[in-house]
């Protein structure tokens, strides 16, 4: 009898501790400007499910992503780490993951709040955009795919959208491609030619058919790219739910509301138990598109269509979690992986990019418009309405949060640069924990925020910053986004900016306007140096043998003579 009431109070315990932990509904956006909500200033667009999360929770002003590109920045905000620790910062031209028969991805090695609360007894789930890896050996290894990062069930697909998987919206690749195989093809003619006349007469003696193989061997790897990115949809653009693919290439037709409905549907099946649910939209990356509902309807073309209708999406998941009575005992947290792509304009004019408000710059920069974004956190009972908060914090910040929030310790045998927000948004602390913030551009360490403890400045120092083409506009147009190396301007001394008195970064402070300016670049300089002695060498997952395509890493929903189409795409109830 007393074992049998032993029993049922450590059950009774159990329940009590898992009821008290709170749920997680962590929402992320992508590409969206920190200017197109209508909490942070935008006047023409409609957002008021996002609006509701700041005038009933606490903003954030100063949110900060950990890096102006949405791999970097995503793993950042998985693991609490600055992206370079784990190796997903690129040393090369490209980025991010952009093949998903890329080799590279979030290390296993590497910690995620998903799988420290499926520890913890959380049901997890990602529903959207994952871009942080697949496979690495094999085409079925699934080494970086969600559901071996701690999510037990993956909606979406694993790489980014790009404008190549949608027909119509043209190719990122083949404008810069076909530039670049007209310089090749003028190089190899050139080489060809002289080879033959050099033989001609006389200086070499190359057999004539190992010239005509060579050449052969060039037309046709350069018929092989382009018919690869001709047909990159096929193959990239896919759909897939845990290790199956749905869908290839993926119909966006009402994609955004197949996800609402996902999300929806995992809250129904898991209000009994604390679960983490990561809501990561597609949309606003080109290529846009938006439901019928709603195309047409905003005041700016596409792009303000598919912000109108995440919005609505939003105010659908916060609904549902009232309809459940779940809305006390859930976080919600709302944000973008980095600034808006100033550089999405159309062959026609049309900007499909996002707007990043008084902020100079945008994705792919550390200036403020490429790394300060959208910071809501909404939890009724526990967060008081309308909380500003005018700290600097970052998307690392959301990690600690949610690990301490699920009753999990931080982990100890590693660095986590973010800090717990709640003493901070409930009002505990008045000044954030972030005395420092580096950013990085790539693996390029491009500037560094300082705020002193006993002053209400916030300087920053850029090292580097980008060639803006044309001269004067916020935008590197002549690429798919500014470069961390090559067409950029080296700063000694660097240049400096008080945030609290400039925030769009106009005015670089001198020697002359600002009496404390060598002071400051020598604390910001002992700051950096000691920050580099904590980072260590690391395999880069975003090196070239790690980001380019691999045929045998290729996955396909049929067989390769139908040219890996399917659809299947059936929505899972909710029981």
């Amino acid at each position: 009898m007393k074992l049998l009431v032993l029993t049922f109070l450590l059950a009774t315990i159990v329940l009590c501790a898992t009821k008290s932990r709170p749920n997680f509904v962590l929402i992320m956006v992508d590409d969206l400007g920190i200017g197109d909500v209508g909490c942070y200033g935008n006047k023409t667009l409609r957002t008021p499910n996002i609006d509701r999360l700041a005038a009933e929770g606490a903003k954030l002003t100063q949110h900060i992503a950990a890096a102006p590109l949405c791999t970097p920045s995503r793993a950042a905000f998985m693991t609490g780490r600055y992206p370079v620790r784990s190796g997903m910062a690129s040393n090369t031209i490209s980025g991010v993951f952009i093949f998903a028969a890329s080799s590279g991805g979030l290390p296993r090695t590497e910690v995620t709040l998903a799988k420290i609360l499926k520890n913890e007894g959380y049901a997890t789930a990602l529903i959207g955009k994952w871009h942080l890896g697949l496979n690495k050996e094999e085409k079925d290894d699934f080494q970086h795919h969600p559901l071996n990062h701690g999510f037990d069930y993956f909606y979406g697909p694993t790489v980014t959208q790009i404008r190549d998987c949608i027909p119509g919206n043209g190719s990122v690749f083949l404008i810069g491609a076909s530039e670049r195989l007209k310089h090749l093809s003028v190089i190899f003619s050139i080489t060809f030619f002289t080879l033959i006349f050099l033989k001609y007469i006389g200086l070499i003696k190359i057999p004539i058919r190992v010239v005509g193989y060579s050449l052969l061997a060039i037309i046709i790897f350069v018929v092989t790219v382009v018919f690869f990115l001709k047909n990159y949809r096929y193959l990239n653009c896919l759909l897939m739910r845990n290790y199956e693919i749905i869908q290839q290439p993926t119909n966006y037709e009402n994609l955004t509301q197949r996800m609402t409905s996902e999300a929806i549907n995992f809250i129904v099946r898991n209000n009994e138990k604390p679960f983490l649910l990561f809501v990561s939209y597609i949309q606003v990356h080109t290529a846009l598109y938006a439901s019928a509902e709603f195309r047409g309807k905003s005041k700016h073309g596409i792009y303000g269509d598919a912000v109108e209708e995440v919005d609505w999406s939003v105010g659908k998941i916060v609904s549902e979690l009232h309809r459940s009575k779940l809305q006390d005992n859930t976080l919600v947290y709302f944000t973008s992986d980095n600034g808006g792509h100033v550089e999405e304009v159309t062959s026609s004019g049309e900007v499909q990019g996002g707007y990043n408000g008084i902020y100079k710059g945008g994705k792919g920069t550390n200036w403020e418009g490429g790394i300060r974004v959208p910071g809501l956190l909404y939890w009724p009972g526990v967060l008081k309405p309308e909380t500003v908060i005018d700290e600097p914090t970052s998307n690392m910040d959301i990690f600690p949060t949610v690990v301490q929030l699920g009753g999990a310790p931080l982990p100890q045998d590693r660095i986590i640069d973010g800090f717990d927000l709640m003493p901070l948004v409930q009002r505990k602390n008045v000044r954030s924990e972030h005395e420092f913030l580096f950013h990085y551009c790539d693996i390029h360490l491009n500037a560094v925020r300082w705020h002193p403890k006993n002053s209400s400045s916030i300087w920053k120092v850029m090292f580097f910053t980008p060639i803006f083409n044309p001269e004067g506009s916020e935008g590197c147009f002549n690429t798919l986004s500014c470069p961390c190396f090559g067409a950029i301007t080296q700063h000694d001394p660097p240049l400096l900016f008080d945030l609290s008195k400039d925030p769009g970064e106009k005015n670089p402070l001198t020697p002359e306007t600002e009496l404390n300016f060598y002071n400051i670049l020598r604390t910001i300089e002992e700051a950096t140096k000691n920050h580099r002695g904590t980072i260590k060498v690391v395999d880069n997952q975003l090196a070239w043998n790690n980001v380019i395509w691999k045929p045998w890493l290729q996955i396909c929903c049929s067989s390769w003579h139908k040219f890996c189409r399917c659809d299947n795409d059936e929505e899972l109830g909710s029981e």
